[in-house]
């Protein structure tokens, strides 16, 4: 008999954290100009990289090739 009391229990405490959870807000997605980049100012002397490279400057000269559409595959058919 107890284990029907637990049950009891377990799906009342469900219930009652269903109906006192606070509801979800649909979040938006960060748009890209919402980012803060550091930018050089003018006269500031920039180094140009191509390709993937690491460097211990803070300034972002320019930021690209981001895609706002979504990437469709049409899958490998040979």
């Amino acid at each position: 008999m107890t284990i029907y009391w637990a049950i009891a229990m377990m799906v009342a405490s469900y219930l009652i954290s269903l109906a006192t959870m606070p509801k979800q807000q649909g979040a938006q997605p960060t748009a890209f100009k919402d980012i803060d980049f550091p930018q050089a100012d003018e006269g500031t002397p920039q180094a140009v990289f191509f390709g993937d490279c690491w460097t211990e400057d803070w300034m972002v000269l320019a930021v690209g090739n981001y895609q706002v559409d979504e990437i469709h595959n049409a899958g490998s058919k040979k």
